[in-house]
């Protein structure tokens, strides 16, 4: 447990620092999110192209990750939104929310400081690209989708299926904007041509990637000061409990059933999986007024994923390969 806790606990402090350097006011909780736009402009794509670049499309592709990935997250959005319609009787927004809470966990700024950790950058990098992936194309753009299709929200006239291509056509619109996205394509464009960055380029291109780490948990960190989380403790609960319990569960049975991938991606998935849901979750929670529990939700699960991800750490190792 010695070193399981050596993994995890440098991640935690990392957050703490923000918290407490934020609390006591030598940063705005408001500054957090230039650092955070920062990271999601600048630091975050160096470091996808910097892992993705420098590897082969071969090393870099890896279907099985993928629909892992995909299909446990898919699983948890799917009981999270049946969970939130048929036992609390929440909108349709409001059920989307709690699906998404469940489903898209916050890869790039605990994921891949965790799995860099565990296995150095090549491996987190790639596996957080792989991630990311799976998270812009196909898990934000349909939650999205789901909320901006509640008649609660919608103008008159409109039906439920042109809300839905609507709110999927300006999610694709959004995707083709994301510098991390830039990245990803990059990077895979000089992994198959074998192009290579002039050095002076490359090192700075470096700069920016090296710092991705501490800034995006100093982010984490800042980001729950004064997070409200009273009266909202069933919500709090079973989103914490799909998130850090039933999403890594679904993505670790698609590891086992599905053909074999190399050891340090089977364990990269499932450390993303079960990492906390996105950092901007209360902000996209907020169009439709459920940015509260959200937040709630969002600071309930970080500080509870310590203990979870601790044992799962402690736990992995031992499972079957």
């Amino acid at each position: 447990m010695g070193s399981v806790l050596s993994i995890t606990l440098p991640i935690y402090l990392v957050m703490a620092v923000g918290y407490l350097a934020t609390r006591a006011g030598l940063f705005a909780r408001a500054e957090m999110r230039v650092f955070g736009k920062y990271v999601i402009n600048l630091a975050l794509p160096a470091l996808l192209f910097n892992a993705l670049s420098s590897r082969s499309v071969g090393e870099v592709l890896e279907p099985v990750f993928v629909a892992a990935y995909g299909g446990g997250a898919l699983v948890a959005m799917g009981a999270g939104i049946l969970w939130a319609r048929k036992a609390a009787g929440k909108s349709v927004s409001g059920a989307a929310t709690v699906g998404m809470g469940m489903s898209c966990p916050n890869s790039g700024f605990i994921g891949f400081p965790l799995v860099l950790q565990l296995f150095g950058a090549s491996t987190a990098g790639v596996g957080l690209a792989l991630a990311m992936v799976v998270e812009n194309l196909l898990l934000l753009p349909l939650a999205l989708a789901i909320a901006d299709s509640d008649q609660g929200d919608a103008p008159s006239g409109s039906t439920r299926g042109q809300r839905l291509r609507a709110a999927l056509w300006q999610s694709a619109r959004g995707i083709a904007r994301n510098p991390m996205i830039h990245g990803i394509a990059l990077g895979f464009l000089f992994s198959l041509f074998g192009w290579r960055l002039p050095e002076p380029l490359a090192k700075a291109v470096n700069l920016f990637a090296v710092s991705t780490a501490a800034i995006s948990l100093m982010v984490i960190g800042g980001s729950l000061v004064g997070i409200p989380a009273r009266g909202m403790a069933r919500d709090v609960s079973v989103v914490a409990v799909g998130k850090l319990l039933l999403h890594p569960l679904a993505v670790l049975a698609l590891v086992w059933l599905l053909p074999p991938m190399p050891r340090e991606l089977q364990v990269t998935v499932v450390v993303m999986a079960a990492v906390p849901m996105l950092g901007i979750y209360p902000i996209l929670a907020q169009k439709h007024g459920h940015d509260s529990m959200a937040a709630a939700a969002q600071l309930g699960t970080t500080v509870a994923s310590f203990f979870t991800l601790t044992t799962l750490l402690w736990l992995l190792p031992q499972l079957p390969r």
